[in-house]
């Protein structure tokens, strides 16, 4: 046994921003509100309903997951955000059509009181969308200044004790890492002469990671993963994750191919398409933001597979990811997966997937989860890329001598044995030999 990790407790209010104010965020903020005033359950938040198995399996030991690390309580939790659109919570949340109004009704009072900040936005990074509630700068330096600002006000008025920050809003153009993202001295310059590789996202992370607080990436957007802030986040103690909420069709492969792998069955070829027709739809609808999400959807069972390490099963595999924008479907979308196999002898097979998801409903307890594990690994004194949160995420930062690791049974393992860790607990292995000395 170790020495658990020195952590500060959960002590005051916690402040929960996220950069965007749309159908994921909303249905966060209602929920919490109805959980906490016991007229729900938090479905699918491993932070609230999962248990951790501690010690040997004689043991018995298997508390929640809340019960054993010292997560904030809902009660203390503090929401805001920014947005393009000045609809209060409430109504963002009855327009984007995800929670019945029944529910809504319940934490309508509560939802009127969140009033969106105006937005960091440009239209050159999210072509099919535009708003009115806007910030203005002369420089994108100027823009994350006012960011900060914003932060500052919001923890002073709410009289916060930490924040953390949640980027929520849309997929951005397709973009690759440049020269003025390679450090911080290089990116600041670039923002003061507002060079067109400074997206929006990246001014939030920037602007929270100034400001010492936590930030997640929810998008697939390069926003925190880019070194100049990966350095930045370590160099100011600050906890950063990413990239994109794992919620549907990506859940469903970094569930089935570490199936195929594990029992080595051939893979021919792998057609994933998706509709849906929530704000999310309507931006990938533009070819660059679905770049962006393509490239995000498409690494999973590279690395997961391995092709270069069982070229006879994987090497030829032929992946293709499509999103169509279909607006009667709103945000309950499908995911549909062709997948051809192959077995003993090389003798094809098939599967066939036909996931009728919820977008925002997955996505939710993934914002909370994040949200708290960040601020405990924040007061646990853990700073830069936590890798041990890639589990909620479709493309997982990591330290750039390594390669994401995707596969969800391992990911899983991480977060558990990371939370061991950090409260001196003895890793579990499964490899249980003891038991049958």
């Amino acid at each position: 046994m170790r020495r658990p990790m020195s952590i500060a407790p959960p002590k005051g209010k916690l402040g929960v921003l996220t950069p965007g104010m749309g159908a994921v965020s909303t249905t966060v903020m209602a929920g919490v509100e109805l959980v906490r005033r016991g007229e729900s359950v938090p479905v699918g938040s491993l932070t609230q309903m999962g248990t951790i198995r501690l010690g040997k399996r004689t043991e018995s030991r298997v508390p929640k997951i809340k019960d054993f690390v010292k997560l904030a309580e809902l009660k203390d939790i503090v929401f805001g955000g920014w947005d393009i659109y000045t609809d209060d919570a409430a109504q963002a949340a009855r327009k984007a059509g995800v929670l019945d109004g029944s529910d809504l009704d319940k934490a309508e009072k509560f939802l009127k009181g969140i009033r969106p900040m105006k937005a960091a936005f440009d239209q050159n990074y999210v072509k099919n969308l535009q708003g009115t509630n806007v910030k203005k700068g002369k420089t994108k330096f100027d823009l994350a200044e006012q960011l900060r600002e914003d932060i500052r006000e919001f923890k002073k008025k709410n009289k916060l004790d930490r924040l953390v920050m949640v980027w929520c809003g849309s997929t951005e153009v397709f973009m690759r890492p440049e020269d003025v993202h390679k450090d911080l001295d290089s990116f600041e310059k670039a923002m003061k002469a507002n060079h067109p590789a400074i997206a929006p996202s990246m001014l939030y992370a920037y602007a929270a990671i100034a400001e010492g607080i936590a930030y997640a990436n929810g998008a697939p957007n390069l926003s925190v993963d880019i070194p100049a802030l990966e350095t930045f986040a370590k160099e100011k103690g600050v906890p950063i994750g990413g990239k994109d909420f794992k919620t549907g069709q990506t859940l469903m492969k970094t569930v089935l191919s570490p199936a195929l792998k594990a029992r080595m069955l051939g893979l021919n070829g792998w057609f994933s398409t998706n509709i849906l027709g929530n704000r999310d739809g309507e931006v990938l609808d533009d070819p660059g933001s679905f770049k962006t999400k393509e490239e995000s959807k498409l690494g999973a069972l590279e690395y997961i597979l391995q092709p270069k390490i069982y070229p006879e099963l994987y090497g030829k595999f032929y992946h293709k990811v499509r999103i169509n924008y279909y607006p009667p479907r709103g945000d309950n979308k499908e995911g549909w997966d062709n997948i051809d196999i192959f077995g003993w002898l090389g003798y094809p097979m098939q599967i066939k997937v036909d996931f009728l998801c919820r977008d925002s409903i997955l996505a939710a307890p993934i914002v909370l989860d994040l949200v708290l594990f960040l601020d405990l690994a924040q007061r646990a004194g853990m700073r830069g890329i936590q890798e041990w949160l890639s589990f909620y995420f479709k493309s997982p930062m990591c330290a750039p001598e390594l390669y994401p690791e995707h596969d969800l049974f391992i990911q899983s393992m991480k977060l558990k044995n990371t939370l061991r860790w950090m409260m001196g607990e003895e890793l579990i292995t499964h490899l249980g030999a003891e038991y049958y000395d």
